[in-house]
């Protein structure tokens, strides 16, 4: 893993925050983003830890069409989020479509842009902080990492062909960060309804820019299936309880 860099954050700093998906494996009906977890909307859990790490002048959601819970959670704390500007876009079908809407609705003026899932509702301020500071030190693109703990295979239909060094993998998380015009540029390389981009480290690739890592966080987790909303309450249960030791990572 590379030395953490500690260097002072760059005062325009924006975050982007998908929250526009569809929350089908979730199984619950509505948007993943409104689905409660102890009581709380993924939405408000993914905010928190944003507004908490104290990095961005300017917050962009990216909502669902027509969510009225939603934008009103948005409206909500955003009236409380201090001197961060906070607001919200309409998404698209695709990841892609929703991130580059948020992206048109970053200020000009911010230099250094963090994409983050609202799914990763968890993550701890600190991976914020640590994402930021890598890109204000000078690294065009930025990912949060974990070892890979799972032997992993490569498979052609039903047959393993090869199995890699685990040791050389690493699992990628969010938030993801970035030179905003650098960013920019990579989305203008692809069309809005590719649906093959499952995050904008690959576009930056494609463009042979180098993505340098810091660490993740186990907390960092993205809720996708119904075990995954369990481990994230039972978490926040133990957050939360009287005299509670802080959470490992």
């Amino acid at each position: 893993m590379p030395q953490q860099t500690s260097s002072p954050l760059p005062a325009a700093t924006a975050v982007v925050l998908v929250a526009a998906g569809s929350g089908q494996r979730l199984g619950r009906g509505i948007p993943k983003a409104r689905v409660l977890c102890a009581g709380r909307t993924l939405l408000e859990h993914a905010l928190d830890g944003i507004l908490a790490a104290r990095v961005a002048v300017s917050v962009v959601v990216v909502l669902p069409a027509d969510d009225a819970v939603l934008t009103a959670v948005v409206d909500r704390l955003a009236a409380g989020a201090g001197g961060t500007r906070v607001s919200s876009v309409v998404g698209g079908g695709t990841r892609t479509a929703s991130v580059r809407a948020g992206l048109a609705a970053v200020p000009e003026s911010a230099a250094v842009v963090l994409v983050h899932d609202a799914a990763r509702a968890l993550t701890p301020p600190g991976v914020f902080r640590r994402v930021a500071a890598a890109v204000a030190a000078g690294a065009e693109a930025v990912v949060p990492v974990l070892p890979v703990v799972d032997t992993v295979k490569i498979v052609t239909g039903t047959v393993v062909t090869s199995t890699p060094d685990r040791t050389t993998l690493r699992a990628v998380q969010t938030p993801q960060g970035f030179a905003t015009a650098s960013l920019r540029a990579a989305h203008l390389a692809v069309p809005a309804t590719s649906d093959a981009v499952t995050d904008d480290a690959m576009l930056m690739e494609a463009r042979g820019a180098d993505v340098h890592v810091v660490d993740g966080d186990a907390l960092a987790f993205k809720v996708t299936a119904p075990l995954d909303l369990l481990v994230a309450e039972a978490v926040l249960a133990q957050r939360d309880a009287p005299g509670s030791a802080p959470l490992p990572t």
